[in-house]
């Protein structure tokens, strides 16, 4: 079963610097409908101004993983982190028992455009821990980050899997979930089983064994593999 979530039934959060699109409730936006999918908690696409961002603030027991797709993120963490997140970096924050971050578009004149993704630890209470990588560009599949942090991706604390697809239009990849699978469409526009989806539309997938993802025009992807 293919259930999409269209970009445009997403909830809102608008003001003078942040764009932001929720696929599952967050903040103010509230739907009892759309609280997650398995252990995945949170999807929010951001469109962040030009010097302006998140002030610091506070997490715990959630393995927090931001995507950038345009421009670059300053972050800064009270486990002594800073650095600076660009397009093809991924970067987990464990919150484990506590942490306080900021987070900041690095560019006066330019917008940043990012996924924020929460997932929900395998348990409460861990060590508080941070991870960043680059994933150069790559035709395909690529393996961001798993439990493990096999074939180079970044480790985080839960057994699920979340992979980059980069297609062009007309090419082809199958994918066979574990379980539950969570399809983001990043960029671009894609078929998955004969089922459209566009950018900012997400698919809640069950009981489907054998993908077929067929990009339509030039496309980029996250799929989750919700064990």
């Amino acid at each position: 079963m293919i259930k999409v979530r269209k970009s445009s039934e997403r909830g809102v959060t608008k003001n003078g610097w942040l764009d932001s699109k929720h696929s599952f409730s967050f903040a103010d936006y509230h739907d009892t409908g759309h609280m997650g999918f398995g252990t995945l908690r949170v999807i929010n696409e951001d469109f962040v101004a030009p010097g302006a961002g998140f002030p610091t603030h506070g997490h715990q027991d959630m393995e927090i993983i931001t995507y950038i797709l345009e421009g670059a993120l300053e972050h800064k963490d009270s486990m002594g982190n800073g650095a600076t997140i660009l397009p093809g970096d991924v970067q987990r924050m464990s919150a484990g028992r506590g942490v306080t971050h900021s987070e900041y578009n690095a560019s006066e004149k330019n917008q940043v455009h990012l996924l924020q993704i929460w997932i929900l630890p395998e348990k409460r209470g861990i060590s508080q821990s941070y991870a960043q990588k680059n994933f150069p560009p790559q035709d395909g599949l690529t393996l961001l980050v798993s439990k493990e942090g096999r074939d180079g991706s970044v480790t985080m604390n839960q057994n699920a899997d979340i992979y980059r697809a980069l297609l062009k239009p007309g090419e082809e990849i199958k994918f066979s979930p574990e379980k539950l699978c969570w399809i983001q469409a990043a960029k671009g526009e894609v078929s998955v089983n004969g089922t459209a989806l566009k950018s900012g539309d997400g698919a809640a997938i069950e009981n489907e064994k054998n993908l077929k993802i067929t990009g339509k025009s030039a496309a980029e992807l996250l799929i989750f593999d919700l064990k």
